[in-house]
């Protein structure tokens, strides 16, 4: 027996309980399951284990820049704050896992290998299931994994005294979630590109499919953002760095200016992080080197995102062509952005801004206890999407009023969870639009009816693909993603 406990004892300290290695593995076998020359294994190890570990430091890089910010709010106002960011979700929730759920440190890392062969299996079973996708988009499951994980923990006390079958049932729930999530939009995804062949596996699937069945209500597609003339200036939008620097900018620079050079420099609030010195900088250049600095971090963060999730995302879709031929990918939100008009991302961009900050107007007049910070990958992302959908269907007209209601529900939303969840001092909440609806009314069925609520949304994610095959006419059509002709 103790021959068996000491090699799993030390699997679990080195390999389980640090995501950077087992990412490394989980590349390392599906590569081998490709028949990869050693060389080429080898070479997709290191790069999604330093690509991960990459991650680490913008993670932490966005910790200590953030917390002395957040402690010198709770002094001076007495509030919080968070990011509604994936990105800052992401660091927020494994940070709050780490320091108050250590057993789960490497939840979520395990949680989207159970989850990815979970909807691998139901792919497999599709006459059963009737889902036809498969989410191989590797950065956003790791985003999804840890907010999930965050979730079940807070909200189903039970799920944490049990590691190996808490860690199984956020598996399953997340594979369930990208499954019948990414399968809503088949439908909405091959009409809008006339068949093109693939679905949305990324932050907004229910927002989607939800946009596909009102656009058309609110407007004419006819009278299509094509015809309307945008600001030139939006283009510089275009560019991630810019676009997130210029956010972090204006937020960060106006909640910096508004605490003063006084708050910033007394060692007794900025306790770690940098402290403003006067004598080596003026306030101006602190303000505007620290609101860069988040910039800074984001970028580090998705370049190591985007390092290892090459090798992962290579290692699945390997897996998933060898065993599910026919399936629908299930992929990045920005595929379909090519198919729509060309002004339909800027302009939901846009739109869905003036949402978002005059919500965040609102929850200020009526002093809501955490202050919400918008970033870009909700604001623009979402928001770009829907009103791709929605112009294809109804026109800027839909996609005006369904990107501004995005952008209310990100923010109002955001706020919700971030106080259910406890998230007010670790600085950030996931923010995309799926995890305000329908993650945020999951979240309170989990806390109200705890493992029966579980119970209750799993049966409720289930019966969407049925409702779908039942209300389609030809059924062979369902599987191919067949739409009728407009």
């Amino acid at each position: 027996m103790n021959a068996l406990l000491v090699p799993l004892t030390w699997f679990s300290q080195n390999i389980l309980q640090k995501p950077a290695f087992f990412v490394g593995l989980i590349v390392f076998i599906g590569y081998i399951l490709l028949k990869k020359k050693p060389h080429d294994v080898y070479a997709g190890f290191i790069k999604a284990t330093v690509g991960y570990m990459i991650l680490d430091v913008g993670a932490g890089g966005l910790v200590s820049t953030f917390r002395p910010i957040l402690a010198a709010l709770n002094v001076k106002f007495n509030i919080g704050a968070a990011v509604i960011d994936p990105y800052f979700g992401l660091t927020a929730a494994n940070t709050k896992i780490a320091e108050e759920f250590p057993a789960f440190t490497a939840a979520a890392a395990t949680a989207l290998l159970i989850g990815f062969f979970w909807n691998i299996l139901l792919v497999a079973l599709r006459k059963i299931t009737k889902i036809r996708t498969l989410f191989i988009t590797g950065h956003i499951m790791v985003q999804q994994a840890a907010t999930i994980s965050l979730i079940l923990l807070v909200t189903i006390p039970m799920i944490g005294k049990n590691s190996f079958l808490g860690t199984a049932l956020i598996g399953i729930l997340c594979g369930t979630y990208w499954a019948v999530s990414s399968n809503m939009t088949v439908e909405a995804t091959q009409r809008l590109t006339k068949g093109g062949g693939f679905a949305i596996g990324h932050q907004q699937q229910f927002a989607i499919w939800f946009v596909d069945k009102v656009a058309h209500k609110l407007g004419k597609k006819e009278e299509n953002l094509d015809d309307l003339k945008l600001p030139g200036f939006l283009n510089i939008f275009h560019d991630t760095v810019v676009a997130s620097a210029t956010l972090m900018l204006v937020f960060f620079g106006a909640i910096l200016a508004i605490l003063g050079p006084e708050i910033m420099s007394n060692p007794e609030v900025i306790t770690s992080g940098t402290l403003y010195s006067p004598e080596k900088q003026s306030f101006f250049m602190y303000v505007f080197q620290t609101a860069l600095t988040f910039s800074v971090y984001i970028f580090v963060l998705m370049q190591g995102v985007r390092m290892f999730v090459g090798e992962l995302t290579n290692a699945f879709q390997g897996i998933s062509a060898k065993l599910l031929p026919g399936s629908f990918p299930a992929v990045d939100v920005a595929a379909s952005y090519g198919f729509g008009s060309a002004a339909a991302p800027l302009f939901g961009f846009a739109t869905g801004l003036v949402g978002q900050l005059i919500t965040i107007v609102l929850l200020i007049i009526f002093r809501n206890p955490v202050l919400i910070i918008t970033g870009f990958v909700p604001v623009f992302f979402d928001n770009a999407a829907i009103a791709v959908y929605a112009d294809k269907r109804g026109g800027w007209k839909a996609a005006v009023i369904l990107s501004f209601i995005s952008g209310v529900l990100q923010v109002a939303l955001g706020a919700v969870a971030v106080s259910l969840l406890g998230l007010a001092n670790f600085g950030g909440y996931h923010g995309n639009i799926d995890f305000e609806i329908p993650w945020v009314p999951f979240a309170y069925i989990f806390k109200y009816i705890g493992i029966i609520g579980y119970a209750l949304v799993m049966i409720f994610l289930f019966a969407i693909p049925q409702l779908q095959f039942a209300k389609a006419k030809d059924k062979e059509a369902y599987y191919r993603g067949d739409v009728p002709a407009e």
